[in-house]
């Protein structure tokens, strides 16, 4: 297999998701612990946490850009392992931190890091996957970010009380270690040259200049939906919180089936994304987001809102991996630089987002935040077609419309009476025996995983499945965040293995895409 043909199902490509396994557990619940750790240790105030939580990010929006050039001249999983290592120290900082300069000095590192790391990551993603399913690729390290976090969540709480949190740091801090391990084996190359970069038409888009001009729109369109999505988030926290008077438990549990979905989805929407291709994909997720921004507005209970939210981060799932695919797509022989525009279009919006929608809430309430946020993602819905059509994207068409518009060689439109069949993947279909084998051998490693796991909360007197064996429900002293976490483990590991095990029973072909 060429290098320009791998994808995340190779050796490289399976060491590439499970770095970023190894690294999003704790980046992800670092965000959670960062102001509770900041307030109890250093005695920090609000606004000294805020200035905190702000540096890290500002840091990372000036790095990103930076990180998207190194990985487009250099090696981009060595790059990701060099923002793996400065995540690493950035834990040992927070760690040892016993004064907010050190603290300080910490976010900065992560900050860094975390550039580094993810622009990085996603630019080998795109580099590895052009000539075969982007799409695909995008969600496959997106489900093993979810992942990452789930198994981060699920040892954080389960250590936090027992350990503190320099124990926490400390186990943060080896998980980058191995990340940047797993980075660093196999032979370094330089990233490989786009074919047609020099080329007219739609290589013109790989022109210093010409790639960030045409990309704007979308950037724009990614940066305003991110800050209202982000701002909405908070806000809701705040009201379960305040309004409806949950508590954290209950707050988890109001998104913990928005959050499976989220895990489980992204690496299978992309058969969903070959049929309707890139736009209507992006247009249905926006309409989405702009619906459960309207229903918030209007219901009130935590069951309509857990509805809502798992709508909605199904149509997330689908929309990140497109989204990314689009722009590695679209950057060409600059897939780096193009990432490095996109992290900081989006991490721009998350920065700003909660600010904006902090004002307006205390202003006009909680009705107009989330018209705002349903506003921002309708007009996001509407703009979408504009910003990819003018990405010039010779591949990109729309199946399920029946006029369609097409790029001839010379990069010019063309418009058709009549859809044009589907182009097919890179990707070799597997036969029936093949796919059964395939399912069960990912199922063995899930299960084993599952098993690992409950015996960890069986040790931690935490497990749903040992006390409803053992004792037929789970006594009142006994619940809490490990509990629901393994029950919800409990259900992902029966439907797994009834949608695995199905291939074996019903062995069948992957359906024609179309």
């Amino acid at each position: 297999m060429s290098a320009g043909t791998r994808t995340p199902t190779d050796p490289a490509g399976r060491r590439v998701l499970s770095a970023a396994l190894f690294a999003s557990a704790p980046a992800e619940v670092l965000d959670f612990l960062l102001p509770l750790w900041a307030g109890s240790t250093l005695k920090a105030g609000a606004s000294v946490v805020g200035a905190l939580i702000a540096f890290e990010a500002v840091l990372s929006l000036i790095v990103r850009p930076l990180a998207g050039e190194l990985a487009d001249r250099f090696d981009q999983r060595r790059v990701a392992a060099a923002g793996a290592g400065l995540y690493a120290l950035s834990f040992a900082g927070y760690a040892l931190a016993d004064s907010l300069p050190v603290a300080f000095a910490a976010a900065g590192l992560g900050g860094a890091g975390g550039a580094l790391f993810w622009v990085a990551l996603r630019a080998w993603t795109g580099q590895e996957a052009r000539d075969g399913d982007g799409t695909a690729a995008y969600g496959k390290l997106l489900s093993a970010e979810g992942q990452g976090a789930f198994v981060g969540y699920l040892v954080a709480f389960s250590l936090l009380e027992r350990t503190g949190y320099p124990a926490l740091f400390w186990l943060g801090s080896a998980a980058c270690v191995l990340a940047a391990g797993l980075l660093l084996r196999g032979p370094g190359r330089r990233p490989a040259a786009s074919p047609g970069a020099d080329a007219a038409g739609a290589g013109g888009l790989m022109r210093r200049g010409a790639a960030e001009r045409r990309l704007l729109p979308l950037m724009v369109v990614s940066a305003v939906t991110a800050a209202a999505e982000a701002g909405l988030w908070m806000l809701l926290l705040l009201r379960l919180q305040g309004d409806l008077g949950l508590s954290p438990n209950e707050i988890a549990m109001v998104f913990a089936p928005g959050f499976v979905v989220f895990v489980l989805l992204p690496e299978h929407t992309h058969h969903l994304t070959d049929r309707l291709g890139r736009t209507p994909t992006m247009i249905a997720s926006f309409a989405a987001g702009a619906l459960f921004a309207a229903g918030l507005a209007v219901v009130s209970t935590p069951l309509a809102i857990a509805v809502f939210w798992t709508v909605a981060a199904a149509c997330f799932a689908a929309q990140i991996p497109v989204e990314q695919a689009t722009v590695a797509a679209a950057s060409g022989g600059r897939i780096g630089r193009g990432m490095g525009l996109y992290e900081t279009a989006r991490l721009a919006g998350v920065v700003a987002g909660p600010l904006v929608m902090g004002v307006l809430y205390e202003e006009l309430g909680w009705v107009a935040a989330c018209a705002a946020a349903a506003a921002t993602s309708a007009v996001g819905a509407v703009v979408v077609p504009f910003a990819v059509r003018v990405l010039r994207l010779p591949r990109e068409e729309n199946k399920a419309a029946t006029q369609s518009v097409h790029m001839t060689e010379d990069g010019e439109d063309m418009d058709t009476s009549k859809p044009e069949p589907a182009q097919p993947s890179a990707e070799p279909a597997l036969g029936p025996k093949e796919h059964a084998r395939k399912e069960r051998r990912d199922w063995y490693i899930h299960t084993v995983a599952f098993v690992l796991g409950q015996l960890v909360l069986w040790a931690l007197d935490s497990s749903w499945l040992v006390w409803q064996i053992t004792d037929g429900s789970v006594p009142d002293d006994q619940r809490g965040p490990l509990v629901w976490l393994g029950r919800i483990w409990l259900t992902i590991w029966v439907i797994d293995t009834i949608w695995s095990w199905s291939y074996t029973i019903w062995p069948r072909e992957k359906k024609a895409k179309s």
